[in-house]
């Protein structure tokens, strides 16, 4: 899976916005439909307090935290499926994304134009929904040609593949044609991997990020219902995804805030204890299956991005290739276990400092020293 969030959606729903508040890189932005065409490509910081702990632990030269790539790319129109709008571009770019942030507008605005003239979210999440739909269908249905030919000239071994491949193709293809995603049909993994060559858009996972106003946010603070915001959230809920309600006027303003204090209080003033970026990004980071290791040091403090499921050997390949290569084992303990005890040598007094192999897991919040031979 790309390492990348991509943020999509309508024209004028505020991606731009919310992307130049991610990145701190302003991207273009005006009132008028597909005024990004080219994707912005913005490498986030991911918040991690555990680095700041680490960094005040250890009083290192350096601290790194971890990133995550989020890509803008051009809204989305109804008939895009067709070429309508840019169309193929479009649909182009968001293959190449590991995890879709749609954005939904959830705000009223006479001075910010709304592509079909009216706010209404369910509606634009259909239109979304809809057009990336069509664009899997028609490449199931080209799957679908290659398959039935393997059927016919292949061997024995390839057209059971085949075969597999057109069964696959036979759940996901009624969802797709009722323009629901092919991520909602159940399928074991090696039906998955079957298709995966296919590289379905709507397989993606995908977060509702429920773009409102000052208002809508204090709202939601203090409890109080938003008929935009839990239109979102319930069609979030039907689908299994996560929903996250964020400004991206107040966010964009917030990160040209530099002072740590001034961004607390800006913050207090709606209520707010994080920014909503801060919670996107975190979700990001999630659903593309990512976890953080750090090393640390008198030297440097940095977190590193692994996949959930990475052996030791491949934590160390993340730092340097020959580290993979040469791997002899791996020094571990928690980010806990520095909180608890304060030092290296308390963690090894208390029996916490452990030796690793080549088929250790990785934890999320382990704090890692290789020993390797090349």
């Amino acid at each position: 899976m790309a390492l990348n969030c991509g943020i999509v959606g309508l024209p004028n729903v505020g991606k731009s916005t919310i992307f130049s508040a991610l990145s701190s890189a302003p991207a273009e932005s005006a009132n008028y439909p597909f005024c990004t065409i080219e994707p912005n490509i913005g490498i986030v910081n991911v918040p991690d307090e555990r680095l700041t702990k680490l960094s005040n632990i250890f009083a290192p030269k350096k601290i790194i935290p971890a990133s995550v790539e989020f890509v803008d790319i051009a809204g989305l129109v109804k008939g895009a499926s067709q070429g309508e709008g840019l169309g193929n571009q479009f649909l182009g770019h968001i293959r190449e994304v590991g995890v879709i942030a749609h954005i939904v507008r959830c705000f009223d605005d006479p001075d910010i134009i709304h592509v079909n003239n009216k706010v209404d979210p369910l509606s634009d999440i259909e239109t979304i929904n809809i057009e990336l739909a069509l664009a899997d269908l028609e490449t199931a249905a080209k799957r679908r040609e290659r398959a039935e030919r393997s059927l016919k000239v292949q061997a024995a071994s390839e057209k059971k593949t085949a075969e597999l491949v057109l069964a696959v193709l036979s759940k996901i293809e009624p969802f797709l044609e009722n323009g629901k995603a092919a991520r909602l049909v159940p399928l074991s993994q090696d039906e998955k991997s079957a298709v995966a060559d296919c590289h379905f858009i709507t397989m993606k996972p995908q977060i509702y990020v429920c773009n409102t106003d000052e208002d809508g946010i204090k709202k939601i603070v203090r409890g109080e219902p938003h008929d935009y915001i839990e239109m979102t959230r319930q069609k979030a809920a039907e689908e299994g995804a996560q929903a996250l309600v964020i400004c991206g006027k107040f966010e964009a303003e917030l990160a040209g805030i530099e002072d740590i204090q001034e961004k607390t209080e800006f913050l207090a003033e709606l209520g707010l204890k994080e920014p909503g970026l801060a919670r996107l990004i975190h979700a990001a980071y999630k659903c593309l299956g990512l976890l953080t290791f750090f090393t640390a040091g008198a030297d440097e403090c940095r977190a590193w991005t692994v996949h959930n499921g990475d052996k030791a050997p491949d934590a160390a390949g993340v730092i340097h290739t020959d580290f993979k290569k040469g791997f002899i084992k791996a020094e571990v303990y928690s980010y806990d276990d520095i909180v608890q005890y304060g030092s290296e040598a308390k963690i090894k007094e208390a029996g916490k400092y452990r030796i690793e192999g080549k088929d250790y897991l990785v934890q999320d919040g382990d704090i890692m020293f290789f020993k390797f031979n090349v």
